[in-house]
């Protein structure tokens, strides 16, 4: 792969938010609006029922960790629909670069973006509530990396309906996040799914992130507890990279085989 095609990638999406701020806007107004409804609830449920346990540091801890990831795989979800809105993704093919480098530019543009914006997340929730989710260290961090990994591949996987089923497939697309939210438990344990929800859930690795994490605040953990909760979700992690990339490269294939791909040429 030649890294400055994947550079210019990455330059280009800069551009699209250079020449449009509001674009960027959105990427972190929406996490912001997440935890700021989520953050004043739990507060004022915890103030309603005169509880000496704080709600807000778990789920605005899990809040914060699921939107890096949602922003991993919108950022790559989005770049791929740029190009499609603006009838320029065969003008793309049309150059020298090829479908690996361009994937990884998405990629380096999205994960740019998600750092960024889980970092000033992080400042306004120690500001506005006084948590600082950085107290977790390692366990947090390595469970983010899994998280990541996980977010790349959901990438891929919203990307490669679209790419099959064509443009009108974005709108399948942007339930999915929240549909691995409710399966996966990032507000509640599993424990509270039903039995065949929660064989389920043992698929995604972000079950196994958020329940490992959510164990850490609440300090009802040990060392072989995270170790083996960041070895499943990372095999599963890995695994499910892999197959998604394999999956997209395919549908890209077949596309180019049997002319589908003109089709991105107007929209659905």
């Amino acid at each position: 792969m030649n890294i400055k095609r994947i550079f210019a990638i990455v330059v280009r999406q800069f551009f699209l938010y250079k020449t449009n701020p509001m674009r960027l806007i959105s990427i972190f107004l929406w996490p912001l609006i997440s935890i700021l409804q989520w953050g004043f609830v739990m507060r004022y449920l915890s103030i309603l029922g005169e509880d000496t346990f704080s709600f807000t540091t778990v789920i605005l801890g899990m809040v914060i960790m699921y939107e890096f990831m949602n922003r991993i795989m919108t950022g790559i979800m989005v770049s791929f629909l740029e190009d499609i809105w603006s009838r320029n993704f065969l003008n793309l093919f049309a150059s020298p670069i090829k479908i690996e480098e361009y994937l990884c530019g998405l990629v380096s543009s999205s994960v740019i973006i998600g750092i960024v914006n889980f970092l000033i997340i992080s400042i306004i929730v120690v500001l506005l509530f006084g948590i600082n989710i950085f107290k977790a260290g390692v366990i947090m961090w390595s469970m983010l990396f899994n998280l990541f990994i996980f977010g790349i591949s959901f990438g891929f996987f919203v990307s490669s309906m679209i790419f099959k089923f064509g443009p009108a497939a974005e709108w399948i697309s942007w339930p999915l996040p929240a549909l691995v939210s409710i399966i996966s438990g990032v507000f509640y344990p599993i424990s509270v799914l039903p039995k065949w929800l929660q064989y389920l859930s043992k698929i995604f690795p972000t079950t196994y992130v958020f329940e490992c994490l959510r164990n850490v605040i609440l300090g009802n953990f040990s060392k072989d507890y995270v170790l083996y909760n960041f070895n499943i979700s990372f095999l599963l992690s890995v695994v499910f990279l892999i197959f998604n990339f394999l999956v997209f490269l395919k549908i890209y294939k077949d596309n180019l085989k049997f002319g589908a791909i003109v089709r991105f040429i107007a929209f659905e």
